[in-house]
């Protein structure tokens, strides 16, 4: 587990407890699952990218932490907090894509209205935030830029001063130097309170450059889950001849995550139970090269760090 204290020194007042864990999560809607027998942790000063396609279960999932979508089955937790219970409220703050403001707010309004609705609201971080963007505090958030309302955004969220932030893909549409601003500020300000943070993404150099921890989903399952480190290495990119066309049976003595074939050659991602062929050409992926792999092939055999592994039982259902 990564250091659980802030960058000055101080321990972490969440250290040692876990930020986020699911125990058999499910959450079911008249099309269907959209979330099934999802169970792992997430510790407390990460920050972790909720990675997925279209459809996947991420939005549901994030609602699910956030209690705007009821559990079909399952537990959820925020820092040993149900969900269920109402004093889970302060320790999390939600941010989505659409960044509901109200237009006609001026930024000092909209700030001023973090203070009435927060008890523990931090004035000061709320406006050094929206200060050191030059964002105008009597300007309307009409119109702001997007860059410019989603500063104002991440204003109101750490203004809340929460344990845990819940984004779902808030720079989504913002323009590529919007975006760099944006995270950066997200890094420096998450590192500083020693904030949790669970971001879904479709941009994957992003995530590569800002999370520590990782959370795949699809087709409504955990596909992997844990330290950035420790899932990374754990795959290896071959390279061999086929054998009359078809896949060499070596490949069956190892966890086998996607194959394609090339003429004469295969590639394959894999996870190694032993040694590989001293013929076969071995590389070491990137982060973005074994997320891709596994959203491409749903039905992989997932993979868990023993810090995002956690067993379901005792879990109530509907």
């Amino acid at each position: 587990m990564a250091d659980t204290s802030t960058p000055n020194g101080t321990p972490n007042k969440t250290a040692g407890s876990w930020a986020l864990e699911a125990r058999g999560l499910g959450k079911r809607y008249l099309r269907g699952w959209a979330l099934r027998d999802c169970s792992f942790r997430i510790p407390a000063g990460r920050i972790c990218g909720l990675v997925g396609p279209n459809g996947a279960g991420k939005s549901t999932l994030l609602g699910l932490a956030s209690r705007q979508v009821q559990p079909t089955t399952g537990e959820l937790s925020v820092f040993g907090v149900s969900t269920d219970d109402d004093a889970v409220l302060p320790r999390f703050a939600f941010l989505g894509q659409d960044k509901p403001l109200f237009k006609r707010f001026t930024v000092a309004d909209t700030l001023r209205m973090g203070a009435e609705l927060n008890p523990g609201w931090d004035a000061a971080a709320a406006t050094r935030i929206v200060r050191s963007g030059n964002v105008p505090l009597d300007a309307r958030v009409g119109t702001l830029s997007g860059g410019q309302r989603t500063r104002v955004a991440f204003a109101l969220a750490f203004g809340k001063r929460p344990d845990l932030l819940l984004l779902d893909e808030p720079m989504a549409d913002l323009d590529p130097l919007a975006r760099d601003e944006m995270s950066t500020l997200l890094m420096s300000e998450a590192i500083e309170r020693g904030t949790t943070v669970v971001m879904s993404s479709h941009m994957l150099t992003e995530l590569e450059d800002m999370c520590d921890y990782l959370l795949v989903v699809a087709a409504g399952r955990i596909r992997m889950a844990g330290d950035a480190d420790a899932l990374v290495p754990a795959h290896s990119l071959v390279t061999g001849v086929t054998r009359d066309g078809a896949l060499p049976p070596e490949l069956d003595r190892h966890t086998v995550v996607e194959t394609r074939v090339q003429g004469r050659q295969f590639h394959a991602m894999v996870r190694p139970k032993g040694p590989l062929p001293a013929d076969w050409e071995i590389a070491e992926p990137s982060l973005e090269e074994v997320l891709l792999a596994h959203l491409r092939s749903p039905d992989a055999p997932s993979l868990y760090t023993q810090d995002a592994r956690v067993d379901a039982e005792g879990t109530r259902a509907a």
